[in-house]
């Protein structure tokens, strides 16, 4: 592939915008590879690779897996990913350390960032939406009021941050995209970013 037409995405918005969902679309209509880390964790744990094993001494403790453990995972799944048109990554980065280690990946692969989405969803609508999930994913995460407004405290400390961050690096490629509309209005739109970009 040439990495330089590659379009390397980051998709952000919290738990219920909806950005999984999006990210299937992009992958369906833009030939992306959807890269989740919690997918990707639960891929290592399962087949006890040397980095599941290593995650899940850190999560039985209780403890956030570093930061390192977490790139090394992303780095040998773009490895693993050949003939793509770019990638969309979903749940990461997460801190600014994520993101300084994720700039410092993508160079070493010869990769760039071309774009931030960021699904801006206000609380209410998030909160009934992930009830709404509730109902049917079997989530038990997404049926207590608790536990769901406290993920979405959690997600804004963190990613408020990172926003700004972004905003800075990337300038007119942050896009704030509205995620109160219908998935395929919202699809819409980000099609549209990037076809011109």
């Amino acid at each position: 592939t040439n990495n330089i037409t590659m379009k390397n995405i980051i998709i952000f918005g919290p738990p219920g915008s909806g950005k999984g969902t999006q990210a299937e679309l992009l992958v369906k209509n833009k030939g992306l590879s959807h890269i989740s880390t919690g997918d990707i964790f639960r891929k290592n744990i399962k087949g006890s690779t040397k980095l599941g094993v290593l995650a899940s001494s850190y999560i039985e403790n209780g403890q956030l897996v570093p930061d390192n453990v977490t790139s090394d995972m992303l780095s040998n799944e773009i490895e693993s990913i050949s003939d793509s048109k770019g990638f969309i990554f979903d749940g990461y980065p997460r801190t600014i350390n994520q993101a300084e280690f994720f700039e410092s990946l993508l160079l070493k692969k010869n990769m760039k960032l071309s774009m931030v989405l960021s699904l801006d969803v206000n609380e209410e609508i998030l909160l009934k939406r992930l009830l709404n999930r509730g109902l049917t994913s079997g989530r038990d995460d997404d049926r207590n009021e608790n536990i769901i407004l406290n993920r979405i405290r959690v997600y804004n400390n963190q990613t408020s941050v990172l926003k700004k961050y972004y905003i800075d690096k990337l300038g007119d490629n942050f896009h704030s995209i509205n995620g109160e509309h219908d998935i395929q209005s919202i699809f819409k739109s980000i099609d549209h970013i990037i076809n011109n970009s």
